[in-house]
C-alpha cells in the first residue's frame, strides 16, 4: 500500500497541489506569528528618560495595593493610582539636604544626586526610592511599550486563531473533495482486492507525506517572513519602533507539528468516507451526487449550529456587554461559519433554486450546480467563510465604535464645549451654564475577591452637570451628586440609590460614598461621577457650556478660548473626539481578512482546476448536442458565479445573524442601536471571490474543451465523408 501511495501522490500532484499550498502558508504563518510572540516576550530594557542623569528617583506611591480573599486565605492585588501621589515639600527639603535634587512641572517623583542607602533612610515609607533600570517607572507613560506588546500578542494571536482555523477548513474541503473525484479509482481498488482500511491508509500516508513536505516548507516561508512581520508591525505603529524577531525554536516546532495534525485532521473524515467505497463505484461515470449527507457531518452541522445560536443567546441573556468586545465577536463567529459550512450541501439545491438564471444556460447552470453537490458545496464553503468574516469582523468593529459615538454625542446638550490638557476654569458667565470636569477614577473591592477600577469624572457643578449632560440615568437624581456621594451605572455589584459604597479615590485615599444616581451600562463608557473635592489632584480636561436664549456665540466662545483649550461646537467635538476603529485595529482586521481571503483563492482555484480535469465526458456530451466553445465557457462561469453567490448568501446569513446579536445587546444595554453593515468590504470579498472562481472555472475547463472541440471536428469529418462530401444535418 505504501508504493501504491507513492505512485498516486506522483500521478495526482497537481490534485494535492492546492492542500499542499495551503498548509504550507497556514504553517509559514503560524511560524512567523510564533516567532513574533516568542519576541515579545525578550523585549529589551529601555534606560531611565526622565531623570537619567541622576542615580536615585524618590516618587510618590502610584499604586494601590489591598488585600482580597483567594480560596482559603488572602493575598494582595495591586493596580495603577489614576494620580500617583506627590513627593511633599517637606521630604523634598530633607532629599536636599543630602544632594542636588532635579524637579520638572510633575510633582510625583524627583531625581536626587545622592547616596542610596542614605536617600532610603531619610525616606523611609513615605515614597518609594528607585534606582537602576527601575528609575524608568518615573518616565512619562511608562506602560507604553508593555501595552505595545500586549496589543502585539492579541493581533498575533487572533490572527493565529484564525490561521488555523481556515487552514483546518480549507485542507479538509480540499481533501474530500478529491476523494469524491476518487471514486471510480477507489472503486477499481475495492475490485483489486483492497480492504477499507487498506484505502483509509493510503489517504493518510498521502497526507502524511503531504504534511511534511508542506509543513517543511511552511517553516523555511515563516523563517522568512517573520521579520518583514516585524518590520511590518513596527511601521504600523502597533509594534514598538525597536522590536524585532529574536531566535528562538519552538515556534518552528510548534508550527510543524500543527501543520502536520491539520493535514490528518484534515484527510481523517475523507479516509473513513473512502473506506466504505464500494467496487461497483468503479462502473460509475455520472458526476451526480445523490443529496444524502453523511449522518457524521449532519450530526457535526446540527451541533455545531446549536452550540453556535446557544452561545450567542445565552451572552446576550447574562452579559451583553461581553458582545462588545473584540475577542468576542473575532471568535464567537466561527462556531456559526463552521455550522452552515458543514451544512452547506443541504442548502445548495434550495438556493441554487432560488437563484435561477433565466433561457437555457440558466437552467443548465441550475441543473449542473444541484446534480454536482460536493462540487457546488466545496466552490460555495470558502467564499462563505470569507464573506462571514468580512461581514461579522469589520461590521462588528464599526458597529460598537459607531455606538459608542452616537453615546458620546446623545450624552451632553451642550453648544459649547472646550478641551485641554490643562483648563483654566472661566468662572460665571453671564447668559451660560458652564459645567467643567476632570479624569479621574475610583476602585472598588467587590465580593471581596476583586479590585475593579473604573473611570470616573469629576466635576466642579453637580448642578450645572444635571442640566448640560443628558446622561442615562436609570435611579435617583445628579442633582443629589454632593462631595458625600457619587454616581455609579448598572455594572457595579452595588448599583441601589441610598445605599453606600466603600471605595478608593484617584489619589488611593479611602471613602464611603452614597450612591446618587445610577446610569445604564451602556457601551462601557458610562463611568462613575464624583465631585472635584474627592479628586483635588485631577486636572480640568473639559468643559461644557450651554448657552441660554439670547446668548451671543461668538462672544462667549471668544471667552472660552482664555480657558487655554480648543473651543468647538458639540457636533465638533463629537465628530472629532468620538470613538472611532483605531489604526491598530483596522490593521488587525485587515491582516485577518487577507488571510481568509488568500485561503479562500486558493480553496477556489484548487476544486475547480481539480473539477475541470475530470469534466471532459460531460463538456464532449454539449459540444455533441451543438453547443459552441463560448456556450460551454458560459455555463462553466455561470455555475461558479451561481457556486459563489450562494456562499455569499450563506455567509451574509451568518453576518446578519451576528449583527443582529450585536444590535440586541446594545439595546439590552440602553446604547444607541446603528447597525454599520460594511457593503464595500462585502462587495470587494463577494468580486474577489467571483473573479478568482470564474478564472479558475474557465481555465479548469480549456484543456477538456480543446480536446472536445478536436473530437467535434473529426466527427464532423466522418459525417461529411459519410454523406458523400456533403455536410451533415446540423453542420
Amino acid at each position: 500500500m505504501l508504493t501504491v501511495a507513492f505512485a498516486a501522490l506522483r500521478t495526482r500532484w497537481a490534485t494535492l497541489l492546492g492542500s499542499s499550498v495551503a498548509l504550507a502558508l497556514g504553517v509559514g504563518l503560524l511560524a512567523a506569528m510564533g516567532l513574533g510572540l516568542a519576541s515579545t516576550f525578550d523585549a529589551p530594557v529601555r534606560p531611565p528618560e526622565r531623570f537619567a542623569e541622576a542615580p536615585v528617583v524618590v516618587m510618590g506611591r502610584d499604586t494601590l495595593t489591598v488585600e482580597v480573599e483567594r480560596g482559603p486565605g488572602t493575598a494582595e492585588m495591586s493596580t495603577k493610582l489614576a494620580h500617583p501621589q506627590p513627593v511633599d515639600i517637606e521630604l523634598l527639603r530633607a532629599l536636599q539636604a543630602l544632594g542636588p535634587v532635579a524637579t520638572d512641572d510633575h510633582p510625583n517623583a524627583v531625581g536626587v544626586t545622592a547616596d542610596p542607602a542614605a536617600v532610603r533612610r531619610v525616606v523611609s515609607d513615605r515614597a518609594q526610592v528607585l534606582t537602576g533600570d527601575d528609575r524608568r517607572r518615573a518616565d512619562p507613560d511608562p506602560e507604553r511599550d508593555a501595552e505595545a506588546l500586549m496589543t502585539v500578542n492579541s493581533l498575533l494571536g487572533t490572527a493565529g486563531g484564525v490561521t488555523a482555523f481556515v487552514s483546518v477548513f480549507v485542507v479538509a474541503s480540499t481533501f474530500a473533495f478529491a476523494v469524491a473525484l476518487r471514486r471510480r479509482e477507489f472503486g477499481l481498488l475495492r475490485t483489486a482486492g483492497a480492504t477499507p482500511g487498506q484505502l483509509r491508509r493510503l489517504l493518510l500516508t498521502e497526507a502524511a507525506a503531504v504534511g511534511v513536505v508542506a509543513s517543511a516548507a511552511g517553516c523555511a516561508l515563516g523563517a522568512w517572513g517573520a521579520p518583514r512581520l516585524a518590520r511590518l508591525l513596527a511601521d504600523g505603529g502597533i509594534a514598538p519602533e525597536w522590536f524585532a524577531i529574536a531566535d528562538h525554536t519552538w515556534p518552528y516546532h510548534a508550527a510543524f507539528w500543527t501543520g502536520l495534525t491539520v493535514a490528518f485532521a484534515g484527510v481523517w473524515a475523507a479516509s473513513r468516507r473512502a473506506g466504505r467505497t464500494g467496487p461497483a463505484e468503479a462502473l460509475r461515470e455520472a458526476d451526480a451526487d445523490s443529496g444524502a449527507m453523511p449522518f457524521g457531518r449532519l450530526l457535526l452541522g446540527g451541533a455545531l449550529l446549536l452550540t453556535g445560536a446557544g452561545l450567542l443567546c445565552w451572552t446576550l441573556a447574562t452579559d451583553p456587554a461581553d458582545l462588545l468586545k473584540r475577542k468576542t465577536y473575532t471568535t464567537q463567529p466561527m462556531v456559526l461559519i463552521s455550522a452552515v459550512a458543514a451544512l452547506s450541501p443541504l442548502l445548495v439545491r434550495p438556493l441554487a433554486r432560488l437563484l435561477r438564471l433565466p433561457g437555457a444556460t440558466g437552467l443548465l447552470v441550475g441543473a449542473n450546480a444541484a446534480a454536482a453537490l460536493r462540487r457546488t458545496a466545496a466552490v460555495a464553503a470558502p467564499v462563505l467563510v470569507t464573506v462571514a468574516l468580512a461581514g461579522s469582523l469589520m461590521g462588528s468593529a464599526a458597529t460598537v465604535t459607531a455606538a459608542k459615538g452616537a453615546e458620546a454625542r446623545e450624552q451632553t446638550s451642550a453648544d459649547l464645549v472646550v478641551t485641554g490638557e490643562a483648563l483654566r476654569h472661566p468662572g460665571r458667565m453671564p447668559g451660560t451654564v458652564v459645567s467643567g470636569s476632570a479624569t479621574t477614577a475610583v476602585f472598588v473591592r467587590e465580593d471581596r475577591t476583586a479590585l475593579i477600577r473604573s473611570e470616573a469624572r469629576a466635576v466642579t457643578d453637580p448642578a450645572a452637570l444635571a442640566t448640560v449632560a443628558r446622561l442615562p440615568v436609570v435611579a435617583g437624581d445628579l442633582r443629589d451628586l454632593d462631595d458625600r456621594s457619587i454616581v455609579v451605572n448598572e455594572e457595579w455589584a452595588e448599583h441601589r440609590v441610598g445605599e453606600n459604597v466603600d471605595v478608593r479615590l484617584g489619589d488611593g485615599r479611602p471613602a464611603s460614598l452614597r450612591i446618587a444616581a445610577v446610569l445604564a451600562a451602556g457601551t462601557g463608557n458610562n463611568g462613575a461621577y464624583v465631585t472635584a473635592a474627592n479628586a483635588p489632584a485631577a486636572r480640568l480636561d473639559r468643559i461644557d457650556v450651554r448657552l441660554a436664549a439670547g446668548a451671543h456665540r461668538a462672544a462667549v466662545a471668544t471667552a472660552l478660548r482664555a480657558t487655554g483649550g480648543e473651543v468647538r461646537t458639540a457636533d465638533a467635538w463629537a465628530a472629532a473626539t468620538h470613538p472611532r476603529t483605531s489604526p491598530r485595529t483596522r490593521l488587525g482586521l485587515v491582516v485577518v481578512l487577507g488571510i481568509a481571503l488568500v485561503y479562500t483563492a486558493i480553496a477556489l482555484a484548487n476544486t475547480l482546476l481539480m473539477a475541470g480535469s475530470v469534466r471532459s465526458a460531460e463538456l464532449r456530451s454539449l459540444t455533441l448536442a451543438g453547443a459552441t466553445r463560448g456556450q460551454v465557457v458560459r455555463v462553466v462561469a455561470g455555475e461558479s458565479l451561481l457556486a459563489v453567490a450562494i456562499g455569499v448568501l450563506l455567509g451574509g446569513a451568518v453576518t446578519a445573524v451576528n449583527l443582529t446579536g450585536l444590535a440586541a445587546a446594545l439595546a439590552t444595554l440602553s446604547a444607541p442601536v446603528t447597525v454599520d453593515v460594511p457593503w464595500a468590504v462585502l462587495g470587494a470579498s463577494a468580486g474577489a471571490c467571483a473573479l478568482i472562481a470564474v478564472v479558475a472555472g474557465v481555465g479548469g475547463v480549456s484543456p477538456a474543451l480543446g480536446r472536445t472541440g478536436r473530437r467535434r471536428w473529426l466527427y464532423a469529418r466522418v459525417a461529411v465523408t459519410r454523406n458523400g462530401g456533403r455536410a451533415a444535418d446540423g453542420e
